[in-house]
């Protein structure tokens, strides 16, 4: 089954970030990498909510809007894809992630649809 650890966070805290301290940061997140690499079917890091554009569809119209969807303390910063045989799988790697020591990891699982 596949699902996605969905990475949320403050986003002003990655970017009140020195290079320096993004440096010390990488160690634990290539170690989870290496860790997992057998489950991890894809993942990225997302650029700031600021970059967003939502988009909503209103009778026939696309109405867009620069931002994020809604104002909230924590924003997606990055997910990752599994393919896990169960779910303890999947939230060993979630309790793993070094984004659950600052912000909180979603696992979802991800609906399969036929054909």
């Amino acid at each position: 089954m596949r699902y996605m650890l969905l990475l949320y966070s403050d986003e002003s805290r990655m970017a009140n970030m020195t290079p320096e301290q993004l440096a010390a940061s990488m160690p634990a997140w290539n170690a989870f990498g290496e860790r997992f690499a057998p489950i991890i079917r894809g993942g990225d890091p997302l650029q700031p909510t600021t970059t967003s554009t939502t988009v909503r569809a209103s009778s026939g119209e696309a109405v867009m809007t620069d931002g994020p969807f809604a104002e909230t303390r924590e924003q997606l910063g990055g997910y990752y894809l599994l393919e896990c045989d169960t779910i303890d799988q999947a939230l060993e790697a979630a309790a793993a992630c070094p984004g659950a020591l600052f912000g909180a990891v979603e696992v979802r699982p991800i609906m399969e649809l036929p054909g």
